[in-house]
């Protein structure tokens, strides 16, 4: 495969995976995400509003539903 370097994943209380210098990322924050058995990595930038958006806390409020007792809308038709 190209591009590719085998790395070993170590335990630990969670698991701790060691990146190749080749490999390495700027910055200090990244953002995972799992896609079938593949683990994406991608950099968050320093001052972007992904970086600020990691900060906060996941909303759990309930939000009113804002379409109930609206009729329903007509298809246009061009």
């Amino acid at each position: 495969m190209p591009n590719s370097h085998p790395a070993s994943l170590f335990p630990n209380k969670t698991q701790v995976l060691t990146i190749p210098h080749e490999f390495a990322l700027s910055g200090t924050k990244v953002l995972l995400r799992k896609e079938g058995n593949r683990l994406i990595v991608d950099s968050i930038p320093p001052g972007s509003l992904l970086s600020l958006l990691t900060t906060l806390e996941d909303i759990t409020d309930n939000f009113a539903d804002i379409d109930e007792g609206l009729l329903p809308l007509d298809e246009i038709v061009l």
